[in-house]
């Protein structure tokens, strides 16, 4: 599992479709926000913390496709299907590549890019902590629409819309969590919730996601 994972990240940062294009789409959209809404400081900052959560979760879209598609072009996944390695275990590699070259990356950039929202002070921390316990989620999730999708033709808009509302819980409990640490309020409620939603993914995706990859490869 660990030569997987390690195949994995260096497919992902060859490739630079999950380490660069999530970061660079992250950063456009943080970008434009300020030229759409207007450079009123007063303004940007009670949507700050929401536009950085929308603008994470949208990049984590972006290379869902790729997780298991590539893997079934060129046959690897009827091989991981009949190895020792269980498929429950070969999608939670997969889910861990991707939070590693996508959702980590982003947890990382958010707090800097949080000045240009003019994030109050407080929230930076509160930021970060939010998306390093919803992102691992994203990513299962996302391992979870791929094995759903995996073998078809175009299914990259199918995917983001059979995602999207599973986002939908993770989205509002981590950007409740960076308002509330931006505006100097109690997270621990919004916080436990959002760690009970990615623990909860996290135990039960792997399963649904290996079943369905088992009816895929039949």
């Amino acid at each position: 599992m660990i030569a997987l994972l390690l195949r994995d990240l260096k497919l992902a940062v060859r490739a630079g479709g999950g380490f660069g294009l999530a970061l660079a789409f992250f950063l456009i959209v943080t970008v434009l926000v300020p030229f759409a809404v207007g450079p009123d400081t007063q303004r940007l900052q009670p949507i700050a913390a929401g536009v950085l959560w929308i603008g994470a979760l949208l990049a984590c879209l972006l290379s869902l496709d790729r997780m298991l598609a590539l893997d079934h072009e060129d046959g690897t996944l009827d091989l991981l299907a009949t190895a020792p390695i269980p498929l429950e275990g070969v999608v939670l590699v997969k889910a861990c590549a991707h939070w590693l070259t996508t959702g980590l990356p982003l947890t990382l950039i958010a707090a800097p890019l949080g000045v240009l929202l003019n994030l109050a002070e407080p929230g930076y921390l509160w930021l970060v902590v939010s998306l390093a316990c919803g992102t691992p989620a994203l990513s299962m999730i996302g391992a979870f629409g791929a094995a759903l999708t995996v073998g078809l033709k175009r299914g990259g808009l199918l995917l983001s819309l059979l995602v999207l509302p599973l986002y939908v819980p993770t989205l509002i409990f981590g950007a409740e969590v960076a308002r509330r640490g931006a505006e100097g309020l109690e997270t621990q409620v919004p916080l436990m919730l959002l760690a009970a939603i990615t623990l909860g993914v996290l135990a039960a995706m792997p399963f649904a996601a290996a079943a369905a990859l088992r009816i895929n490869l039949r």
